[in-house]
């Protein structure tokens, strides 16, 4: 794997070499740091004021070759606007496509721009996280915010781009005027639904977007998702283009996330009163609801690895195990069997194919507008787990078929069957499978002809990367593993391997994912049972309660995505979060002789509310601080922390069932004591860690 040192030397221009930032010499400088500081020459102090004015003056260069550019820039653009003016004026049309080449080639010279301002932000990132990581010391903190923040800020330049993109505003304004041959003139200001389709704008639209990669609701969601890490693959890395995108799959993939939800949580209202039917105490229902996760444990390994080779043949079984898993649901009603039931609950979890939705968007889904499709992930699961109790509650009927009966504990389960058979044909239908698996299909058949392993193939490398890593990030770690860059970026091949990989701060980032998904479980699946006993609710009224804790989960993302993030850190927002679901827990606990329904409701929607806005910061953060070896491969990032979800899921509703022996007066305080456990260790291990969360 080339290093970026190597990568700024062979792309930078040779006319502009001498304006762009010594990568090499600062690297070396930092290994010279270390040594001195290991051999007492130096203290930490004299060599975080040395980095700093050394690191000030290669900004410097940096920016001021960058405003004399956007000045010729700028000079080129106020003449050619005299010329414009002057075929307006006069309206000859027959120089329009001389002045519009003209800025077409302005518009090339930005790209160029942008592309020199693109590498110096990568190499001032990269030496920074270098620097943090040799010293052990969060030196980024603060340098970041010493002199982003400072009035005469020269970063802004160059991570902010106010000048570029006035320039490149500017050039798209006048081509779109140009764009009429006519001289019917338009503006993209009095018009901003107008696209401009000219391969030069789009250019710079594409280039524009990856530099002003900060925190917003799409990348922010993206991150929720664990598909979209904080360094983003430049389009020339980007390995799917506009041709082989196909837009009906993508679709599918979003769609089976949502109606897997759905099925995940349109049972719950109605868990207990079947278990009860059946023979078993309402507490039983920790157990029917929890299969389904038991089985998600194994299914996501597979599902992992089988998208390795193929996602329509994963999304066809993930239908299928599901519509009989429903059908198995529905009928133990009438076969009177528990058995049956969780039977069926456990074909569904062996159909949960989120492992292959996230693959899809982060391997096929082209760069401009994936993070949409991963907002579109988390909206599509946010959307579901408020649809399925919504969709329970309008299922109040009974009537019988034949010998079969089809009441509010049946229903469910037919009426997903009869969801996952449409999905069925839809996927049968439309599904369009990406075409580097055809290409690799046919790689390994002549592989095979000839007498070579199909494994062997595999493991070389067919394998795309489930969290989406750019070259760059894996240059980072070549320069820090010089010695055996193949081992540096190698995959883990088992848990073990993946296990061994992390480091305390992504430890403690899974224990809090942990934690929060432990105590969303707990809320969410006892609280029929809870809710009945303490305050005789219906089914329909669980069913309203739970999607409208369901509702909140977007608006939360939207508050926390555009603007919380902008005004704190990552990590004081996962502290304050924790500390707040903390308090949603304690306050959730029966003490004296009554428990009111505004007690119940409130300490639920803080400890919901928070425990999402957590799951989001968490997330990014473990995105950030993960190993680049675990963005890819069948044992990866995104697995780890499905596993570590799915088993926290696992442990709450096995807690419920067992707390169930205690009588259901002692539920709600003996499932909540695990929960308020589990959060108090959690902040615990973040304060330990907190300094290496940035």
């Amino acid at each position: 794997m080339v290093n970026f040192g190597k990568v700024l030397a062979s792309d930078q221009l040779e006319e502009w070499k001498e304006y762009y930032i010594n990568y090499k010499m600062m690297k070396k400088k930092v290994k010279q740091y270390v040594q001195q500081t290991q051999d007492g020459g130096r203290n930490h102090e004299q060599v975080l004021k040395e980095f700093s004015r050394m690191l000030d003056e290669q900004i410097e260069k940096v920016v001021l070759f960058l405003l004399t550019q956007q000045g010729h820039l700028a000079s080129r653009l106020e003449k050619l606007g005299q010329q414009r003016a002057i075929l307006t004026e006069h309206s000859d049309i027959s120089q329009v496509s001389q002045v519009r080449e003209a800025y077409r080639q302005v518009g090339l010279d930005l790209v160029k721009l942008l592309r020199f301002v693109d590498m110096n932000a990568t190499g001032i990132r990269k030496i920074l996280k270098k620097f943090d990581k040799r010293f052990g010391y969060r030196f980024t903190d603060y340098y970041v915010s010493t002199r982003a923040n400072h009035p005469y800020s020269q970063l802004q330049p160059i991570f902010k781009q106010v000048g570029i993109v006035a320039v490149a505003g500017a050039l798209t304004r006048n081509l779109a005027s140009l764009q009429d041959h006519q001289g019917s003139f338009i503006s993209i200001y009095d018009h901003p639904s107008i696209t401009l389709k000219d391969p030069v704008i789009e250019q710079i639209n594409n280039s524009v977007q990856k530099l002003t990669h900060s925190t917003t609701f799409l990348t922010f969601l993206g991150q929720h998702a664990m598909i979209i890490p904080e360094d983003v693959q430049t389009s020339s890395e980007d390995l799917v283009d506009d041709q082989s995108y196909h837009f009906m799959s993508l679709m599918l993939n979003l769609v089976n996330t949502f109606l897997y939800m759905v099925n995940t949580y349109i049972i719950v209202p109605t868990a207990d009163d079947y278990s009860v039917s059946l023979g078993a105490a309402a507490t039983v229902c920790g157990v029917i609801i929890g299969s389904m996760a038991v089985a998600q444990v194994f299914s996501s390994v597979y599902f992992s690895a089988w998208s390795n080779r193929s996602y329509f043949r994963p999304l066809v079984f993930s239908s299928i195990m599901l519509f009989s898993g429903n059908v198995l649901y529905a009928l133990a009603y009438d076969l009177n069997s528990l058995t049956v039931l969780i039977l069926g609950r456990l074909l569904c979890g062996l159909g949960s194919a989120r492992a292959v939705n996230r693959r899809y968007i982060s391997d096929c889904v082209p760069l401009k507008i994936r993070l949409k499709a991963s907002a579109g992930f988390v909206s599509a699961s946010a959307l579901g787990m408020a649809c399925g109790p919504a969709l329970a509650g309008l299922l109040q009927t009974e009537f019988k078929i034949y010998a079969v009966t089809f009441n509010q504990n049946t229903l469910p389960g037919w009426i997903m069957s009869l969801a996952w058979v449409g999905n069925l044909i839809w996927l049968w239908i439309s599904f369009k499978e990406p075409d580097h698996f055809a290409k690799e299909n046919a790689v390994n058949t002549q592989s095979s002809d000839s007498g070579h392993g199909r494994n062997d193939n595999l493991e070389g490398g067919l394998a795309q990367p489930l969290l989406t890593e750019a070259k760059e990030r894996q240059g980072e770690n070549a320069d820090n593993n010089e010695n055996d860059p193949k081992e540096s970026h190698k995959a883990a091949t088992s848990i073990a391997a993946a296990y061994r990989l992390l480091t305390p701060s992504v430890k403690v980032q899974l224990l809090i994912y942990f934690m929060l998904k432990f105590a969303m479980e707990i809320l969410l699946s006892e609280s029929s049972v809870v809710t009945t006993f303490y305050f005789n609710w219906s089914t329909s009224t669980v069913a309203i309660f739970l999607a409208v804790l369901g509702l909140t989960v977007l608006p939360v993302n939207v508050i926390v995505g555009s603007y919380i993030t902008n005004l704190f850190q990552d990590r004081q927002i996962l502290v304050a979060s924790e500390i707040m679901v903390l308090i949603g827990i304690a306050s959730s606990f029966h003490f004296g002789s009554s428990y009111c329904v505004a007690q119940y409701v409130v300490s639920a929607l803080i400890t919901f509310v928070f425990a999402e806005v957590l799951e989001g910061v968490n997330l990014s953060l473990l995105s950030r601080v993960m190993s680049s070896r675990l963005s890819r491969g069948t044992y990866n990032g995104g697995l780890l922390s499905t596993e570590a979800g799915t088993l926290a899921r696992v442990a709450a509703d096995m807690t419920i069932t067992t707390a169930g022996y205690l009588g259901q007066s002692q539920l709600l305080n003996a499932t909540l004591l695990p929960s308020l456990v589990i959060c108090v260790a959690s902040i615990a291990a973040t304060f330990g860690t907190y300094n290496t969360l940035y």
